[in-house]
């Protein structure tokens, strides 16, 4: 048992490391985007964006500019790499009995109904403006992670897992969010295809199946029927993650293989290919009261006061009514800290902001609004953590 408990242990320290690592690089792949976007590089920049990109085979054909192949193609690897996590965190993870699972389901809840509620009551006179209510109610594990990261060891374990276990049941919210509310027209013959698909990988799971390739074929085909389907195709790899295998042939785990070969790439290429397409926005004519209007000031301060408040405030009536404990290691400030961390939505809020606009009147708010709220949120995080982490150990 106590190995278990050990294997378990270095897995989350393992997963850690990656996720903060990662997000130190999606940070500097930020700074790049805004360095082109405001220098002689800007023109240069856009016409990467814009690069014409198509795949046609007989009749098939896909044509789209770069930016959105990164944002329907390479972040449909990322919520396969997602729905991996979610998927065994559920089965077996820290998510797998209902009282491990009741705290950070309820911070997650409480931290996407806030900050929707925020955002709503900024733009209320303005319907387009409102199909962005969703936007900071995402939290951004690997930025999360990383700002974490820089306490080292003085952060325990327990607080880790939270924010970890927190930020799975936000992207599971963030899934579910995309699904119902930001689709185009649908096409009944693609959703069809796309359900018949996902009939064989089920097929294939049951007949004990355990080879990635078969899943990694249909899971292509997949995505171009989601694609089609008017459904966001990045769903796609949310449907082929809970497909795959969790059980092997001597006691191997297909899925955790995957998961482990698929974590680098998106950690070190998807992530920061997306945050460096997506973060790049012109400071001309934009002032500091552009962080107060609308979109963004909706976006800054759902993700900055909503977050908090809605995460903190979840976790503090859960223990109050006995249904839950706080983490161990952990107290009130600490758990305060984490709150504001949840405010870092960077990578899941530029990317449901791209599905709720696609037009560029929104594209400089959105992004103003992204990285303000994120990186108060970020700062302020890290300064309470810190005196926490301090004061626990003068105590």
């Amino acid at each position: 048992m106590n190995g278990t408990y050990a294997r378990i242990a270095i897995g989350i320290r393992e997963f850690l490391r990656l996720e903060a690592a990662g997000g130190i690089v999606l940070m500097i792949a930020a700074l790049l985007a805004l360095i082109a976007s405001n220098s002689g590089l800007a023109p240069y920049y856009s016409l990467f964006l814009d690069l014409p990109v198509e795949i046609r085979l007989g009749v098939l054909h896909i044509g789209k500019p770069l930016l959105l192949w990164i944002n329907d193609g390479l972040m449909a690897v990322f919520f396969l790499l997602v729905g991996l996590e979610i998927k065994r965190e559920l089965k077996e993870g820290e998510l797998s009995t209902l009282r491990q699972a009741l705290l950070p389901a309820i911070a997650a809840v409480g931290g996407m109904i806030f900050p929707a509620l925020i955002y709503a009551a900024a733009n209320a006179s303005d319907p387009e403006a409102l199909r962005g209510w969703a936007i900071p109610s995402a939290t951004d594990i690997a930025f999360a992670i990383g700002v974490l990261s820089l306490l080292g060891g003085r952060i325990p374990i327990g607080l880790k897992v939270f924010l970890l276990a927190v930020a799975i049941f936000d992207d599971l919210g963030a899934i579910v969010i995309i699904a119902l509310f930001y689709t185009a027209d649908l096409s009944t013959l693609s959703l069809i295809l796309a359900a018949g698909v996902l009939a064989i990988m089920a097929a294939l799971n049951l007949a004990g199946v355990t080879r990635i390739a078969p899943y990694a074929l249909l899971g292509i085909i997949l995505w171009v029927c989601v694609l089609k389907s008017g459904v966001h195709a990045t769903l796609a790899g949310v449907a082929v993650a809970f497909a795959i295998p969790m059980r092997g042939p001597d006691d191997s785990s297909p899925l955790k293989d995957l998961e482990h070969v698929l974590h680098p790439w998106v950690a070190f290429l998807v992530t920061p290919l997306f945050g460096f397409a997506n973060a790049g926005v012109s400071f001309t004519g934009v002032s500091f009261a552009s962080l107060f209007e609308g979109v963004a000031l909706g976006i800054g301060a759902g993700l900055f006061i909503g977050k908090q408040i809605g995460v903190l405030l979840t976790v503090f009536l859960c223990v109050r009514l006995g249904l839950a404990r706080l983490p161990e290691g952990t107290n009130w400030l600490s758990i305060y800290g984490v709150s504001l961390l949840a405010g870092i939505g960077f990578t899941m809020s530029l990317f449901i902001g791209t599905l709720a606009w696609d037009d560029s009147t929104h594209a400089a708010p959105l992004r103003l609004g992204v990285l303000g709220g994120s990186l108060l949120s970020g700062i302020v995080g890290y300064l309470v953590l810190r005196f926490a982490s301090a004061k626990n150990a003068a105590g």
